[in-house]
């Protein structure tokens, strides 16, 4: 028996790929198996190849793995842009209908299943995934019984007859790979996983949860990849709690709908991804200078412009941090795993509301998108703080206007609600003075200025770096951000097996940057390899510019629209290892 494997299917987008998976890891997670799954797939809305990948495995991943197990096909394209990933002795499962054959080199059993006519047998070809799962599941050794539940919570709103004509075409896709194979392949049989429940979801949804726990009740966003299932989570939730989610026209109505909300006093998000951010960038500036708190989550996906949609790229880090013209304050988290998505979406409202600025919280498409188990979450955890609010303000003899600005030692000035007795005052977007009104005198800009710059001086964020340090003095130290932390350790294990040194370090506070966390860990290693996706890197000049040691920084570079594997990883470390050449480091 086995204790981690890798499945993944591939089709033509919309013909059940995605829900094929779904049950499929459902199921799993049931037993109590850790997952975590990557998905490829077209930006339009059928047609064009797709395909899902899930690592199943009895220990805690964070990761795709770096070759395949099984590989499920619904057409011989499936087949031709996969198979290679198999490994040595890997089984390819596909539909008897397009004839499949396996490509020249490539060491897997083929098992031609009838998979489209058993579907049509039982009444409808569209029950072909379910043919499919039932298939890999027999290959797995798993009770049947398990996944029967699964289907049963799938389409038990359909109805019992069409649950039961599903749990049949399963039993028909188990029992005919069975048969071709002989019985139970030793060699895909995982061993029982732990049986603990285990939350199982996409980083969008543990941001959307996150959300709703912060005390969020207004998200006014435009849908775009890939930050739409966060809108699509809270528009199912947030009206439960008085709440509500706003469709805007754009992405700029969408950020000044949110900061007006917010200045009205209820806790309000949008979600983006990197061309709806370019839209906000004004709004955010507005943001700052009136001293709202806003948070905006920025899914990242390949740019510039339209780009790849529905691909991975980390390369809005400049855009986060300077995007917005004139300077003001700001806070960019990036949380790096599901669990963080969840409490660091909490931690962005409390931030907002406490230094009264716009707070981003940065994920890239593979956390956002990537379906992964995660421990329980623990709500004892959550702490609300809505900041520096007055409220019974006495009354002013010369009937001035509250002073909502006012000059204070942090920074940080008294905010009053709309409707609260003596609290009026002036809002704009043009430098002003301590009550609102607009002023354009040199020694007030100054004043003004200085004192919205001095809010984040004594920031305080939770864990601003990850570090797994056991070497005082690393041969190499590895930065990462975002989804590249899970692939990262896998990689950091290896290289330790081989004998090389390696501590690694994941930057979870992009600005203002945590200099006094990251300076020391880099001093003390030999070389730093910043491994990022985008082609100029962000993240390392990031660095240099607030640490240094540009001699000892390496790049290491992907930018092709997938996330990296742990043996890129490896393989860049070991050449770095063994001092290769700038040249042969740099992708």
């Amino acid at each position: 028996m086995i204790s981690q494997l890798s499945w993944k299917i591939g089709g033509q987008q919309g013909e059940g790929v995605e829900s094929t998976d779904r049950i499929f890891s459902t199921a799993l997670n049931r037993l109590g198996y850790f997952l975590y799954g990557y998905r490829h797939f077209s930006s339009r809305i059928k047609g064009g190849h797709t395909n899902n990948k899930i690592r199943i495995s009895t220990k805690p991943i964070r990761a795709i793995s770096d070759d395949l197990d099984i590989l499920v096909a619904f057409d011989q394209e499936s087949i031709d842009l996969n198979a290679r990933e198999l490994r040595s002795g890997g089984v390819i499962v596909a539909d008897a209908k397009f004839s499949p054959t396996v490509p020249e080199g490539v060491k897997a059993t083929l098992f031609s299943v009838p998979i489209t006519s058993i579907a049509e047998e039982l009444g409808t070809s569209l029950m072909k995934n379910m043919v499919a799962s039932g298939a890999s599941w027999a290959l797995l050794g798993l009770p049947i019984e398990v996944f029967n539940k699964a289907v049963q919570e799938e389409f038990g709103r359909k109805g019992l007859a069409i649950v039961e004509k599903n749990i049949e075409a399963v039993k028909r896709g188990a029992e005919f790979v069975l048969e071709l194979a002989g019985g139970p392949i030793e060699g895909f049989k995982l061993e029982p996983a732990d049986g603990k429940p285990k939350m199982f979801m996409i980083g969008n949804d543990a941001i959307g949860l996150g959300s709703v726990a912060a005390g969020c009740r207004i998200m006014s966003a435009y849908p775009i990849t890939p930050a739409t299932e966060i809108m699509e989570y809270l528009i199912k939730r947030l009206p439960k709690f008085g709440g509500t989610v706003i469709q805007t026209e754009d992405e700029i109505a969408a950020i000044t709908m949110a900061i007006g909300s917010s200045y009205a006093g209820v806790r309000t998000m949008t979600a983006s991804a990197g061309p709806g951010l370019s839209l906000m960038m004004e709004a955010i500036g507005l943001a700052g200078m009136t001293e709202t708190p806003v948070v905006i989550v920025d899914t990242q996906r390949g740019g510039p412009s339209t780009g790849l949609p529905t691909k991975q790229e980390q390369s809005d880090i400049n855009a986060l941090i300077n995007g917005t013209h004139g300077e003001i304050p700001k806070i960019v988290l990036a949380p790096s795993s599901i669990e963080e998505c969840f409490y660091d979406t909490i931690q962005a409202f409390n931030l907002a509301e406490k230094y009264q600025v716009p707070v981003i919280l940065v994920t890239d498409l593979q956390l956002s998108l990537g379906k992964q188990s995660c421990e329980m979450l623990d709500y004892n955890k959550i702490n609300i703080d809505r900041g520096y609010i007055v409220k019974d303000i006495p009354e002013r003899e010369d009937k001035s206007m509250f002073n909502r600005y006012a000059v204070t030692e942090n920074g940080i000035s008294p905010r009053v609600l709309p409707g609260e007795k003596n609290g009026i005052h002036h809002v704009t977007g043009v430098e002003h003075d301590e009550s609102g009104r607009p002023s354009e005198s040199p020694t007030n800009r100054k004043k003004m200025m200085d004192k919205r710059l001095r809010k984040l001086n004594k920031l305080q964020v939770n864990d601003p770096i990850h570090l797994q340090a056991p070497h005082l003095d690393p041969e190499i130290l590895i930065i990462g951000m975002g989804s590249t932390g899970g692939t990262i350790d896998e990689a950091r294990r290896r290289l330790e097996e081989e004998g090389v040194e390696t501590n690694h370090m994941t930057v979870r506070l992009l600005h203002p940057f945590p200099i006094n966390e990251v300076l020391p860990q880099i001093e003390k290693a030999k070389k730093v390899l910043v491994l990022e996706n985008n082609a100029t890197g962000q993240l390392a000049n990031l660095i240099k510019m607030n640490v240094g040691h540009h001699d000892k920084i390496v790049n290491v570079l992907k930018y092709d629209g997938n996330p990296f594997l742990p043996s890129e990883i490896y393989s860049e470390c070991m050449k770095a290892a063994h001092n290769k050449s700038q040249e042969e480091l740099v992708k």
